[in-house]
């Protein structure tokens, strides 16, 4: 089993085995992990609404190019079951705002304002996701689960988060680990 300090900016796909259906066929981006507990977002579930619609509703006056803005970047992100109305902007690692966090080298995390008003003004990060909410662990849960075969570590990537369409980054992070989910069941066992 990998050691819990490693297991901050990998990703975790969920298996056949786990049997909550809030977790089913996620792929979640570990953001923080230590002997305390775990929190990680979740990278393959868009929403209907759009980020033009949080920036509305928080206020945030948006620049006229935000139309012009990729399709993908203007999706929202359900991030996990845990505090939905949170906000965090997942982007590459160019920028440091006012509370940014490091989760790889390429990869940071950030949950102020100031993030979303450059985005409003189509300014900022290049690449990034806006998602609501989170996922959580206590101390010891997340170590128990990956005992259970809950779940397959698998290694984050630019691409894998900013380039590749939500429906097919669990197969692309399977594959990745030489893993194909047709080979998964729901019964595996303990050596």
């Amino acid at each position: 089993m990998q050691k819990i300090s490693e297991l901050t900016g990998q990703l975790l796909l969920a298996t056949p085995s786990l049997h909550d259906p809030s977790f089913a066929d996620s792929v979640i981006l570990i953001c923080h992990h230590d002997d305390e507990g775990s929190m990680g977002l979740i990278i393959n579930r868009p929403q209907e609404i759009k980020l033009p619609d949080v920036l509305d509703d928080l206020g945030i006056e948006q620049s006229a190019k935000t139309d012009a803005r990729d399709e993908a970047q203007q999706r929202v992100f359900e991030g996990g079951p845990v505090d939905a109305f949170r906000g965090f902007v997942l982007h590459d690692g160019w920028h440091i705002y006012e509370s940014t966090m490091q989760i790889s080298e390429e990869v940071h995390l950030t949950s102020s304002r100031d993030v979303l008003e450059e985005l409003a003004r189509c300014e900022g990060p290049e690449h990034y996701m806006f998602i609501l909410g989170y996922a959580g662990w206590s101390a010891g849960q997340l170590e128990q689960e990956l005992s259970n075969n809950d779940w397959i570590i698998a290694p984050v990537s630019h691409h894998i988060l900013f380039q590749e369409p939500p429906e097919m980054r669990w197969n692309f992070g399977a594959r990745c680990m030489g893993i194909n989910r047709s080979q998964l069941s729901s019964q595996i066992g303990h050596a």
